[in-house]
């Protein structure tokens, strides 16, 4: 079964990926090491996944289907699987993140728009037909780890709408 840990750029999902039971596939690492690309966005400076290419491949790694639990991590990876648990965390919080990867001004207040205004949310409940939603805010990665087993084992449920940022609109980076 193909689960996508996804979220805003900054959210925690690296971290908790390389924490989990579950075989993880980074798509970001996927797109680059194979060239599963369209070029770069000029205004981004990021590669454009080619996610045709990428469907394909995904099919070889992990077929759709199967009973092993494998988890797609990247901030797209709802695309390609039926599950989506969502990270989530306060824009103060994931401003400071995103300075220190030294990302610009603009993809820092890009990236703090998108999270206040749950856009990974939205696209994972139109691509999935289960999404889960953890606010990463105030957790331990280990925490956010265990939630994520939990969610995938059918422990727990965390269903999305509990996370609010709206009020939280300011963005000075």
């Amino acid at each position: 079964m193909r689960a996508a840990l996804t979220g805003t750029p900054g959210t925690g999902k690296t971290t908790v990926a390389a924490l989990l039971p579950f075989r993880v596939i980074d798509l970001n690492a996927v797109v680059r090491v194979e060239e599963l690309t369209l070029g770069t966005d000029p205004d981004r400076s990021c590669l454009i996944a080619d996610v045709e290419a990428l469907a394909e491949r995904l099919e070889e790694l992990a077929p759709e289907g199967d009973d092993e639990i494998v988890v797609l991590e990247g901030h797209f990876s709802h695309q390609f699987a039926p599950e989506a648990i969502v990270l989530r965390t306060r824009p103060g919080v994931l401003r400071e993140r995103l300075v220190q990867r030294g990302y610009s001004k603009e993809k820092v207040r890009e990236n703090l728009e998108a999270e206040a205004l749950d856009v990974i949310l939205v696209e994972s409940a139109e691509w999935c037909d289960r999404v889960s939603e953890i606010d990463a805010t105030a957790l331990s990665p280990e925490e956010v780890g265990a939630l994520v087993v939990k969610i995938l084992r059918r422990e727990i449920a965390m269903p999305p709408g509990k996370v609010d940022w709206t009020g939280e609109m300011e963005f000075d980076p």
